[in-house]
């Protein structure tokens, strides 16, 4: 098994090189030992506790590698509930609904086809990480030699659409308009999910990319552009109101509005703040550190506490727990809701989506015209060797500026502002700049190329 599919966050690889049903027998064994152990202090005679749940996503080798993963747990002790192919979130749904004391989501997300992976989560649906037991799991699964021994827990195999779709439409609170929506299901989750939960609220659906035949129309990234244009012609072409863009595991989504225009997920952040200020007055709002400064400005004229955090859904969900905060946005896509047990979903951002157009009427591009006052860059890549070195720089160069090391390096000035931070895999800086005018932007975009060098590819 090579080491190296053990990321900050989930387990990931190539299809079979680098993971195969070998390893995910030796996953499960190592999850199911380590969460089982993590039970000290919670009361053993819940019926659930001591089981697992698991999942799979719609690629054509993520069964194979469930069905290895539970006879890996089974080989550890544990009982296994299998819930079959699903979309991400619904496996956090599961945890905290059958009461388990975690879970595994076989899936590969936004990656392309031939990759896969395993997302792991413990009691409550507490995200498990690098530093919250993936480490340990790794140590486990690698110190492995074999692949044998008896199933001595049990499988139970459960369909939990019924009440996964009661949960998901509770959050739909407006009377729906007969919107007219495109949605790019990007041959992933949300192909199966979107028929199953949205038929007959009264939408004028089209579907795009909902098959499943083991490959991609398009990467299942919708943070690359190019992977939007489809949805973007479609919805030009229809005159739709709006359109959608799932990733592979329909955990997070991006918008584009009825003229083609993407929105950025920290707009969208922006735009959900008066409305759930409305139905929690004061409660915190978390955000991302990339996020423009329209997010914070918005929690506070609608009288929220902002709660600026650090990149990743480790720390995102960990904040909003603390914090009790309504929910939280990611510039990734991921949005996150205490009343979802803190965790991130894309079809309950869409049913969120779907209560503020609603309730609007104006066109999507209007609702967000105000909040378009700065100009961002976006994230931009950077290949550098000695990254610690380069953030250093940057702050030395920058030092006349208000400076926080949160998460790499940010420094903000009264008229722009930048966060520059290391990828935790590759030889990467990933830097954000927002300015109040587009020339500053390209200014200080041209200083940074000066001091980084040239963006890559990625």
């Amino acid at each position: 098994m090579d080491p190296k599919i053990f990321k900050a966050y989930d387990i990931r690889g190539i299809y079979p090189d680098q993971l195969n049903e070998e390893a995910a027998w030796k996953i499960g064994n190592a999850t199911a030992s380590f969460l089982r152990s993590m039970l000290r202090g919670y009361d053993r005679g819940l019926a659930n506790k001591q089981s697992l749940c698991v999942g799979y996503d719609m690629r054509s080798h993520s069964k194979g590698l469930a069905e290895a993963l539970i006879k890996g747990m089974n080989a550890a002790g544990a009982n296994v509930i299998d819930i079959g192919m699903i979309d991400t979130p619904q496996i956090y749904f599961a945890i905290n609904h059958l009461g388990t004391c975690g879970g595994v989501q076989v899936t590969a997300s936004h990656n392309p086809a031939q990759y896969n992976g395993f997302k792991i989560s413990g009691l409550e649906a507490k995200p498990v990480g690098e530093d919250t037991g993936l480490k340990e799991i790794k140590h486990i699964a690698t110190a492995l030699l074999h692949t044998m021994g008896g199933a001595e827990g049990s499988v139970e195999r459960t369909d939990l659409t019924k009440a996964y779709k009661e949960h998901i439409l509770k959050f739909i609170d407006a009377k729906v308009k007969p919107l007219k929506v495109v949605i790019d299901a990007s041959n992933g989750m949300a192909g199966k999910m979107v028929p199953l939960i949205f038929e007959g609220l009264g939408l004028d659906v089209i579907k795009i990319n909902f098959e499943h035949k083991g490959v991609f129309k398009h990467d299942p990234n919708p943070l690359v552009e190019k992977n939007l244009d489809q949805l973007k012609s479609t919805i030009k072409k229809r005159k739709a109101d709006v359109g959608i863009c799932f990733d592979g595991d329909a955990d997070r989504l991006i918008m584009v509005d009825e003229k083609g225009q993407t929105i950025g997920c920290d707009i969208l952040t922006a735009l959900m703040v008066p409305y759930f200020l409305k139905k929690a007055p004061g409660s915190a709002i978390v955000y991302d550190l990339r996020s423009s400064w329209v997010v914070r400005e918005e929690i506070l004229k609608y009288g929220g506490v902002p709660r600026r955090e650090r990149v990743g859904h480790s720390f995102m969900k960990k904040t909003l727990r603390t914090a009790r905060a309504i929910f939280g946005g990611e510039l990734s896509g991921h949005f996150y809701y205490r009343d979802n047990f803190f965790a991130d979903s894309g079809l309950i951002t869409f049913a969120h989506m779907i209560n503020i157009l609603s309730s609007s009427d104006v066109p999507v591009s209007e609702l967000v015209a105000p909040l378009r006052r700065y100009f961002a860059s976006g994230e931009i890549n950077f290949a550098v060797e000695d990254k610690a070195a380069m953030m250093t720089e940057l702050k030395r160069k920058f030092s006349q500026g208000e400076a926080d090391d949160l998460d790499g390096v940010t420094v903000q000035f009264k008229d722009w502002w930048f966060n520059c931070r290391p990828s935790n895999t590759e030889p990467l800086l990933r830097l954000n700049v927002e300015a109040k005018t587009k020339e500053l932007l390209d200014k200080q975009m041209e200083e940074m190329e000066n001091i980084i060098g040239k963006p890559v590819e990625h």
